[in-house]
């Protein structure tokens, strides 16, 4: 079971929902690239899950609790006190983190974590500030601007451009580039859209481009991503 909802006003604008999941038997789960970065309470405690640049399978025993707050893309600025491109691909414990200490033996209920993890979050973001470019540059990446042209529209350098996506998101641009293509590609097939036309909405090339970049990232193809992806452990 995986439920999703909006956050609180207080944390609405920079991040994009709180979420729980209890997992009904072993299996393991394939996490893909999203641009965002999580904060979880898992089985094992508190961690943080960086930005992916690919699949993560993720193991999980029947009965495992998992409660999460997800920040938007390039909005976690330095609320972990770390870089965000030192946590790209990493999946850290938060102990290991010195920007958002949480007592994790004050909280056994799932409800008094989130409780807990919320009210950590929102006195650290009071304190932490993101870019505020960093919406325009995905928004302008994912509608298929160039890197050059997303720049020049923003008034950087190509290298200056660089620096605040690795910065904000912790990915390069054509990278992000190529990650939030993939994620709007994937809510357009999983609406219904026939591939072709996702595709061609999304800025793919065409068809083959998709499924090129698809497998690159997720290391399935979409017919797989559309379904719910569970894979026995």
């Amino acid at each position: 079971m995986y439920e999703e909802r909006p956050p609180g006003p207080d944390l609405a604008g920079r991040v994009a929902c709180v979420w729980h999941q209890v997992s009904e038997t072993d299996t393991t789960q394939l996490v893909v690239p999203d641009a965002c970065v999580d904060l979880i309470w898992g089985p094992e405690g508190l961690f943080v899950a960086g930005p992916d640049t690919g699949p993560m399978p993720t193991a999980m025993a029947a009965g495992d609790t998992f409660i999460g707050i997800r920040f938007k893309p390039g909005a976690v600025g330095d609320v972990f006190g770390a870089p965000v491109h030192e946590l790209r691909d990493q999946r850290v414990p938060l102990s290991a983190l010195p920007g958002l200490p949480i007592d994790e033996s004050c909280a056994p209920r799932p409800e008094w974590r989130l409780e807990a993890m919320g009210a950590a979050v929102e006195r650290r973001l009071s304190r932490s500030a993101a870019d505020p470019a960093a919406p325009a540059i995905a928004r302008a990446l994912m509608a298929g601007r160039t890197v050059t042209e997303v720049a020049w529209d923003l008034g950087f350098s190509d290298r200056h451009l660089h620096r605040r996506a690795v910065a904000a998101f912790g990915y390069a641009p054509k990278t992000l580039q190529r990650i939030v293509r993939f994620q709007h590609a994937l809510r357009l097939a999983r609406a219904g859209m026939p591939l072709a036309e996702v595709a061609a909405t999304s800025g793919y090339t065409d068809q083959a481009h998709l499924s090129h970049d698809v497998k690159r990232l997720s290391g399935v193809s979409m017919g797989r991503l559309v379904s719910p992806l569970r894979v026995p452990a």
